[in-house]
Parts: C-alpha cells; structure tokens; sequence
C-alpha cells in the first residue's frame, strides 16, 4: 500500500510547542532535534502538559546551536546556545537517564514563565527503547509517532468540535491509509528511509489540551475511550496512531509517497 507523507513535526521541548516542517532528518533517535530538550523539577523528574498544559503555549525553535523559545506567558522570548558540560541525572516517567543543564538563566526564565521552579537539561546518554531494539532522546517511549490523517478524520464525525491534528502531537502524519489503517502496519518505507512501526500510541490527558490556548476539556479522550480501548489483548490503553523505530535513516519530506506494510497479526 502507498501512503503520502502529510506532515512532519518536532517538538525541540519535550511537551512544548510544535515546529512544523516540509522535510527532516531521520535520525537514529527519531527526527533530528526531537525532545532534544526537556523541563525538569529540582529532583530531576521532568515536567509535562500532564501537569501543566501550559507548556504548550512555549514555542521554541533548535537550528543545532541556538535555541529560542517565544510564548505569549513572556514579554521577551528566550534565546540562548546549547551548552555542554556534566551530565545529570534526570527522569523519565521514573525511568532513569541523563541531561547536560542549560544554566541559570534558561532556569530563571522557565521558572518565571511556568510559576515554579524548573531547569532545562539536554540529552546527552543513551537511551533504549522497550521494545524493538531503539534508542530514544526524551520521548516517552519510543522515538518516533505516527497518525493517519484519516483516522482524525473519523474521529471528528464523532465528537462535537473539530480538532486539528495538532492535538495529537505526532511526528509524522500520513494520509492514504484509510481510518486506522496505521494499526496493522509494521513497516514504512520509502526513498533510502525505513521506519519499523513496534506498538499502538497509548493516549492521556494531553490530548484534551488545546496547543493553541492550553484550555483543557474532556474531549477526545472521552470519545476515543468509547472505541478504541482495549483493541489489543492485555491492553486497556486508550490508542491512537503508532510508535516507531528508524532502520534505515535518511531524510522525510512532506509530499512524499511511502510504502506501507501490514500484518493483520500485529
């Protein structure tokens, strides 16, 4: 089966704003500079759109050297160069891994925007995956998401206000697949890339905020909860749109046609 690529997204802050792209790098860890950053608290766990839907009202853009981060919580928007020196020890969702801190001034600037103490660390480390032989930055599980343009499609004819893929934060958006088509895919290949699609994407709470205004409400997590829970044996998660790996890396490019391939046993 053949299928476009529809959109592609990093999120340079780990539960911060999107950068939409028309091309990106396929990288081992997922598309380059993807939750290359990440909030943490002053015992290193990190901070998420969970606890603060705020976070997604911060826009930062990464280039590889500087980072600049706008939101309208700030008069003036943050900008600084990455910096190296000692690793720390940060988490995960309990899961333990490492971070090089930003210093004092991103610190004192996320703190005030926020409301509450908090340091920014970059990646540094490895990290493996659960499954599937991966490694990862600081996304949750695995480094890459995907979603059919057509599963938020049937989506929206279930609930009362359109919503914009953007509630669903995924790195690669793909349309051809047919609604949920994306659940019985286990590979997607295309010019010198190859992604091994390992697991459906659990979903929270993070879905019902809006990435425009950080407004929360019980959709869609209360209608997916309806119809797409428990579809997998063992698994009472909420699921929309799959998790991956990359095994062969090149670059992705909006517009793009890939092959897909399934396996009604997955």
């Amino acid at each position: 089966m053949i299928t476009v690529v529809a959109g592609l997204n990093v999120f340079p802050i780990k539960s911060a704003g999107a950068v939409p792209l028309t091309k990106a790098e396929l990288t081992p860890n997922g598309l380059r500079h993807d939750r290359e950053f990440m909030l943490v608290r002053p015992d290193g766990r990190h901070l998420s759109q969970r606890e603060i839907p705020e976070l997604a009202l911060l826009r930062p853009d990464f280039d590889g050297v500087k980072l600049t981060v706008h939101t309208t919580l700030a008069a003036s928007p943050l900008v600084l160069e990455a910096v190296d020196g000692p690793a720390l020890d940060v988490t995960v969702h309990h899961r333990p891994c490492q971070g090089i801190d930003q210093g004092d001034e991103a610190a004192e600037w996320f703190s005030d925007v926020l409301g509450r103490p908090c340091r920014l660390v970059r990646f540094t480390g490895t990290r493996p995956t659960k499954r599937g032989g991966g490694t990862l930055t600081y996304a949750d599980g695995y480094p890459v998401s995907v979603l059919s343009a057509e599963s938020l499609d049937d989506l929206n004819r279930r609930v009362d206000v359109r919503l914009p893929m953007a509630r669903f934060r995924p790195n690669i958006v793909l349309r051809g697949l047919g609604p949920y088509g994306e659940d019985t895919v286990t590979r997607l290949r295309g010019d010198r890339v190859e992604i091994e699609l390992i697991k459906p994407c659990g979903r929270c709470v993070i879905i019902n905020t809006d990435q425009v205004t950080a407004g929360r409400s019980p959709e869609p997590l209360r209608a997916l909860a309806r119809y797409r829970t428990g579809r997998w044996a063992g698994d009472r998660e909420i699921m929309f749109g799959r998790l991956g790996v990359p095994r062969f890396l090149g670059t992705l490019r909006v517009g793009a046609e890939l092959t897909a391939s399934s396996s009604l046993g997955d």
